[in-house]
């Protein structure tokens, strides 16, 4: 065996070759032994090399992934007889599991090692993402750094993908572990207990020329692409009379917020029509919250069109001038993209309809990422549902494999009433919180609680100082305009994952919310002046 080590000043790693290695042995099953050839350009290499991570290591350190050239890196935990938590994704599920996780009381020898995954460096708090679009909020304040949330945890955040899933805990085997996660960055990491929060990305593939023509709006850096687009519209037609036409595909609680803050922002600069296939806006929500949104959006000239589906997108280029003479030169003809949208009714009897705009966003489906991690060489053990979701039973363990937990998109689970809960964040908040305990119940061999989702109402923004709010507790009360806003911005709060963010964010907050009255003031000083 030969073996060399490197020190560096935050942790000690430990580079091991091992060239006879037991994966021969009778006790652990094949899959066991061709996990650790992952990447590997020869099938007869067994060599291993591992990452140790050295107990002085700072807590909630960001570990570093190997570079995409490495192979067959195992990631050696700090201890060897503590329990060992992977958590894969690190949005509501995966964060809050992983906090929930830390502020438990552990006996000292079962306090687990918790090591986080996801792609991006930052957390978004996805229900505020429009407020970038009004300009209300900073990116810092709803999408923090994992580094900075996890600073005083124990929990190491890796910035990687995961690329496969190796469960052992459905085999009836002695192997050491329950399970292997491999890396796209060539990085294996063993674990006892799994958390599966891969949460989901939107669905473009359900309409021809959507990927190519729409925007999604579902994470950061939609939210920053649709803004980039939209002031490259906003300085194309800054001395123009045309206005920007922008086209919202659906109108659930996303394309309705979305349409009331665009149509905010631009005014009278713009045309905003949303288009959804039902016959109203936001048919499975409180008819408050729908008719609060009405209001705004009839006030704003947004413009429905309900009853018809989009059948196909293209892009077509169309003149700002109607004079044929000029169109011939070149330099008196503004040629403008225009994306085209053909709409189909919903029912028969209706013409279908031809809508030109100059951005399209798409708020219609999305789609787990959990069948991404299929490995492609065997098949899938985990099982999964029509649309991609983990079956688990009511303490969100995942059917058969009793090691692994499934939260927020990543799972399935039905209400009272049979009904499948909602993709939302106060699902995967809730989920979070039991996964959380039930993993301490599971490592302290205590029984798990079964997951009962509670509802506490509907909240949606409608702009800068617009909401409308529709707690649980009380039937028929909707808070709307500046109260509901307020309302709904002191709940994400308190929701915001750390009590430092917390901070951080309320007191920025309270510092805009007085610069704003102090502004709204001066102008209610000096109007009638200006007019007298």
């Amino acid at each position: 065996m030969e073996c060399a080590l490197a020190t560096s000043a935050s942790a000690k790693i430990a580079l091991l070759n091992c060239r006879q290695m037991l994966w021969g042995s009778p006790k652990l099953p094949s899959v066991w032994s061709s996990s650790w050839r992952f990447g590997s350009s020869r099938r007869n290499n067994r060599s291993l090399r591992a990452v140790a991570l050295s107990t002085t290591a700072g807590l909630g350190s960001t570990m570093e992934a190997p570079a995409a050239n490495s192979q067959n890196v195992h990631y050696m935990w700090p201890n060897k007889k503590r329990p060992r938590v992977c958590i894969v994704g690190g949005g509501f599920g995966g964060l809050y599991t992983a906090l929930r996780l830390e502020s438990l009381v552990w006996p000292d020898d079962k306090k687990p090692q918790v090591v986080l995954i996801d792609q991006s460096e930052r957390f978004v708090f996805k229900p505020m993402l429009y407020e970038l679009l009004s300009g209300e909020l900073e990116a810092w304040e709803i999408a923090p750094q994992f580094s900075d949330l996890l600073a005083n945890t124990d929990v190491r955040f890796f910035k990687d993908r995961v690329k496969c899933l190796y469960p052992y805990d459905h085999l009836e085997t002695n192997a050491p572990t329950a399970g292997t996660v491999q890396l796209e960055s060539g990085l294996l990491i063993e674990y006892d207990w799994l958390v599966l929060a891969t949460g989901a990305e939107a669905k473009l593939d359900l309409v021809p020329g959507a990927a190519d023509y729409a925007l999604p709006f579902y994470t950061l850096e939609d939210a920053h692409r649709v803004d980039k687009k939209l002031r490259e519209l906003e300085r194309k037609n800054f001395s123009k009379d045309s206005a920007i036409r922008v086209a919202v595909v659906g109108c659930g609680y996303g394309g309705v917020e979305l349409a009331a803050t665009i149509s905010e922002r631009l005014q009278e600069k713009g045309i905003v029509q949303a288009i959804n296939v039902e016959k109203t806006i936001l048919s499975n929500a409180p008819a408050g919250n729908r008719e609060a949104a009405l209001k705004v959006l009839s006030s704003r000239k947004v413009q429905l069109v309900l009853g018809y589906f989009v059948w196909r997108i293209t892009k077509g280029v169309e003149s700002q001038t109607a004079d044929a003479e000029t169109e011939t030169i070149d330099s008196s003809v503004d040629h403008s993209e225009s994306i085209i949208l053909e709409l189909q009714p919903a029912e028969r009897g209706s013409q279908g309809q031809i809508i030109r705009a100059d951005i399209v966003l798409w708020t219609i489906g999305s789609k787990p990422l959990l069948p991404q991690l299929e490995p492609s060489d065997k098949p899938y053990d985990i099982p999964l549902n029509a649309r991609g979701q983990a079956e688990t039973d009511e303490t969100l363990r995942v059917k058969g494999h009793p090691r692994i937990f499934a939260v927020g998109d990543s799972s399935t689970l039905r209400d009272k009433n049979g009904e499948l809960l909602p993709a939302t964040a106060q699902v995967a908040f809730q989920q979070a919180d039991f996964a959380g305990w039930n993993l301490w119940a599971a490592i302290n061999d205590r029984p798990l609680l079964p997951f009962r989702y509670q509802n506490l109402g509907e909240m949606m923004t409608l702009g800068r100082y617009d909401a409308a709010v529709s707690p649980s507790f009380t039937d028929g009360l909707t808070l709307e305009g500046f109260v509901g806003h307020t309302a709904r911005k002191i709940a994400y709060l308190i929701r915001l994952p750390t009590d430092e963010h917390r901070v951080k964010v309320g007191i920025s907050w309270l510092l805009k919310s007085t610069v704003d009255s102090v502004a709204t003031l001066q102008t209610m000083l000096t109007k009638p002046q200006s007019e007298s």
